[in-house]
This record gives structure tokens, C-alpha cells and sequence, in this order.
């Protein structure tokens, strides 16, 4: 057999193409796009100030010698560093995914959106500061918005029906695909610059999910979407600098990506890129918990009134849940830091049974010492319903259902409470929004004085005003 290949350089892959396409032409007229993304970013960057207050975050920021001066560098929000893009990137990434409090989009993939907020911010405040340096225009905060939802868009339309987790990859190469996307343009890159910069993507060895399972579960799935958006910058760095692409990273037989790590299968996209993921996106609201996890808290809470009191009569707790939910967070034996904790469902409820709250406190060693909380995970049992699988994967529905029942000892039992719909998901908006606006102003209130609070409110609050403000000028509102 031949192993010769072809001298002249084929065509990109279609789905390069289509990327880029959507990037550089896809006109955003809807309202309610541009109005989730402005909740997007506040939720996201208030996410990435509380994780200030956490020693395991705040150690890895800052500039990688430190010391570095980076003139017209990118500012991060909360601290006092001025960092290249690249740099700048990893650290609001980092702080926004550190307590995973930050958006989520679950499908046959999950991820979290605006993980891409750390590319995708650090390149426009340090382009704009770069461009006013040369006597030029900055870039409006609309081209934040724009870049966020196409970020969203690509990574949550990937996920939709293709599962990087089912073959050991960690759903974070999404992430560096719609930043390089993004960013290239937000940098005035072109179709073949877009291009070349996804096609260094893919080439890229993929991260695996080693770090967030059993048994070594760890602190690296808290920053690895930072590295994978500033991975993501820095391709389209290169990219504009002139790089090659390689086009067929894809489909090349033998050493393509859908040959070398998706068992031969290529992507299927079951919509067109425009603004749906965006508009549907997940909002974990009222407590940082994986995802899946979020209305199982919900039923928790709600017996937490009934349970407490009789903790020691506790005979067995009923948790009814979808397949997914079994798959990542059905933990059981030790859990032996913040991140596994985090990623354990039995962990979860038996802290929101217990203490009727679920704060990222609660994932700490001091609060897991508590030995109320294993002796009641040692309860719990966890089952797949097959109707709250299907509706996890039924486009129509997309729900995150989970049933909680708590059984005593004397016979007695609570009723058994079901939530389908988290608070942050799309169909319970209204309800959901003002507890949004709340959770930023309590992340606002930890960090600044009065005054700065308003400052950062007043540019926030109307997603008009928000759209012509300078980029350095909204980011200048964040630095202590």
C-alpha cells in the first residue's frame, strides 16, 4: 500500500471553512442575544472575583516571571496586573472557571461558555490599548458581546451531538476552538487566518479528562479552560504573524483528528451556526455545583427543613437522576480536595440536607471534616430514570432533572421532590435573572468600595450604553 502523499496542499476542511464563514460574516440581530450576553459577562467576571479570595487560585496569577512589565498589557479584573493577551487570558480564565459558579451548556458535550470570556476580554482590552497607543480608536465592548456569542455558538453547536468526553477527551478543546476562532478576528484576522489558527487547534494534542475523575480528581480542572483559551490566543497570535495551516487536520487519513482521537468519526452539526446557544445558555445561579448536580440541590433544599432535624433517623436517601449525572458526579469512598468534592453528587445534597446552603465553602477541608456529611453519602443511593435521560437530550426540552426522597428509620418517609428545570435554566428566565443581578452585586460588594460598585454597575446595566463604551474603559472599572 502507497504511503505517498499528495505534493500540492488540498482544500481546508468544510468545517474550518464554515467556522470562519460564520465568524467573519454572521450579522447578530437578535435583542435577546446581545441582552444574555451582557449577563453572561457580569455573571463570568463576578464568578472570577470571588475566586480572589481563594489562596489555590490567586497562586497561579500574575505574570510568569514575575516582575514583568507589559506596556499597553491586558488588565485583570480584581488585581493590579497588566499582562501580555496570552497571560491575561489564562488568569481571567482561570478566576472566572475556579469555583465553578460560571455558565454551563450541556448537550451530548457539556462546557462552560464563557470560559472563552478569558481570550476573549484579555485581546480586546490589550488591542485597544495597543490601538489608542498608536493614536487610534479602541474596540466598543459590542465587540465583546459579538465575540461572546459567537464563542458560544461554536463551542455549544460542537457539543450539541458530538461527545469528546465518550473517547477520554476533556470538553475544554472547545474552548480553544471558538477562542482562535474569535480572537483572530477581534484582531482583524482573515478567512485564511481564521482558518490556519482553528487548524493549529486541532493539530494540538487534546487535554484529557484524567483530572476531573477518579481517583485523580484535581485542582487542574479549575484553571484548565484558562489554559485552553489562552492556548487559544496565542494560535491566533501566530496565526496573524504569518503561520501556516494545516487543512485537512481533520479528515488526513491516518493522521488526521477524526482518525488519531474520535474513533474515525467526524463531527456532526445538527444546526447552523447563529445565536441559539447563547440565548439558551445554563446560568448556575444560586450555588456553584456541577451542573448535572444543580436541581438535585434544588430538591435538597427543599427537605432541608424536614431532614435536619432528624439526621440520625436518616435510613436511606433516594436519588433518581439522568444518565449523564451517573456518569461524571455519582462518586463513592473519599473525596480528597475542593475539586472532588465539587464533582460529587452524594457530597452535594448530604451538605444542602445537613446545612441548608451549598457555598464553594462548603467544598473546603475545614466544612468536608464534618462527619455528618460522609455518614449521610453513605446513605444515598443513586438510579438513572430513563425519562429524565431522554429529556436531557431531547432538544425540545434539554431539561437537568433530578428526584430526591429521604427515607427514616421508624417507616416514615418525606414526599419525593422533582425539579426538571434548574433556576439558570432558559425556561425559568424571569425567575432566574434578578438572582443573577444579586449574585453580582454580592461578588461586586467583596471586592470594591461603594463607589466602584456603581462605577461598574452604571456601565453594566443597559446593554446600549454597555455596547459603546471603550473596552479599556470597562475594564478600567474593575482594577482596584
Amino acid at each position: 500500500m502507497s504511503t505517498r502523499l499528495p505534493a500540492s496542499r488540498p482544500d481546508p476542511d468544510r468545517l474550518l471553512v464554515d467556522i470562519a464563514d460564520y465568524v467573519l460574516d454572521f450579522r447578530i440581530d437578535s435583542r435577546a442575544a446581545f441582552e444574555t450576553a451582557r449577563y453572561c459577562l457580569i455573571d463570568a467576571l463576578g464568578c472570577g472575583l470571588e475566586a480572589l479570595s481563594y489562596p489555590a487560585c490567586t497562586r497561579l496569577l500574575g505574570p510568569i516571571v514575575p516582575g514583568t512589565v507589559v506596556p499597553n498589557g491586558a488588565k485583570v479584573p480584581g488585581t493590579s496586573f497588566q499582562l501580555d493577551p496570552v497571560h491575561a487570558a489564562f488568569n481571567i480564565g482561570a478566576m472566572i472557571r475556579w469555583l465553578d459558579f460560571n455558565d454551563t451548556w450541556l448537550a451530548a458535550e457539556w462546557g462552560h461558555p464563557s470560559d472563552n470570556l478569558g481570550g476573549i476580554l484579555a485581546t480586546a482590552d490589550w488591542f485597544s490599548r495597543t490601538r489608542l497607543a498608536r493614536g487610534e480608536e479602541p474596540l466598543p465592548m459590542r465587540r465583546v458581546l459579538e465575540a461572546m456569542i459567537k464563542a458560544y455558538e461554536i463551542q455549544g453547536v460542537l457539543a450539541l451531538e458530538n461527545s469528546f468526553n465518550r473517547v477520554g477527551l476533556d470538553h475544554v478543546v472547545l474552548v480553544k476552538v471558538a477562542s482562535a476562532a474569535v480572537c483572530t478576528w477581534l484582531m482583524g484576522g482573515s478567512r485564511e487566518q481564521i482558518v490556519n489558527a482553528l487548524s493549529q487547534v486541532f493539530v494540538d494534542g487534546q487535554p484529557l479528562r484524567t483530572y476531573r475523575h477518579a481517583p485523580n480528581t484535581g485542582s487542574r480542572k479549575s484553571w484548565a479552560a484558562g489554559d485552553a483559551t489562552a492556548r487559544g490566543v496565542m494560535l491566533a497570535l501566530f496565526s496573524l504573524r504569518g503561520e501556516m495551516g494545516y487543512p485537512t487536520v481533520l479528515t488526513a487519513r491516518t493522521w488526521g483528528f477524526y482518525q488519531v482521537l474520535f474513533q474515525g468519526r467526524p463531527f456532526r452539526l445538527p444546526r447552523p451556526y447563529g445565536s441559539y446557544v447563547i440565548e439558551n445558555v445554563l446560568f448556575k445561579i444560586s450555588f456553584p455545583a456541577e451542573f448535572h448536580a444543580q436541581t438535585a440541590v434544588e430538591c435538597a433544599l427543599q427537605l432541608h427543613p424536614q431532614v435536619a432535624p432528624r439526621l440520625a433517623e436518616v435510613a436511606r436517601v433516594s436519588i433518581r437522576t439522568h444518565e449523564s449525572a451517573i456518569r461524571i458526579i455519582d462518586k463513592k469512598g473519599s473525596l480528597h480536595n475542593p475539586a472532588d468534592r465539587d464533582h460529587c453528587l452524594q457530597y452535594m445534597v448530604a451538605v444542602a440536607l445537613i446545612r441548608g446552603r451549598l457555598s464553594s465553602e462548603d467544598y473546603e477541608d475545614a466544612a468536608a471534616a464534618d462527619p455528618r456529611i460522609d455518614a449521610l453519602r453513605a446513605l444515598i443511593e443513586v438510579t438513572e430514570e430513563p425519562r429524565f435521560s431522554a429529556d436531557y437530550l431531547d432538544p425540545a426540552k434539554r431539561s437537568i432533572a433530578n428526584a430526591v426522597q429521604v427515607f427514616f428509620a421508624d417507616g416514615t418517609r418525606t414526599g419525593e421532590i422533582v425539579v426538571e428545570y434548574p433556576l439558570g435554566h432558559c425556561r425559568r428566565r424571569a425567575e432566574g435573572i434578578p438572582v443573577l443581578v444579586d449574585k453580582f452585586m454580592t461578588h461586586l460588594a467583596r471586592r470594591f468600595q461603594p463607589a466602584q460598585q456603581q462605577a461598574i454597575i452604571d456601565a453594566s446595566r443597559d446593554v446600549d450604553r454597555l455596547c459603546a463604551l471603550a473596552v479599556n474603559d470597562y475594564v478600567d472599572r474593575y482594577v482596584p
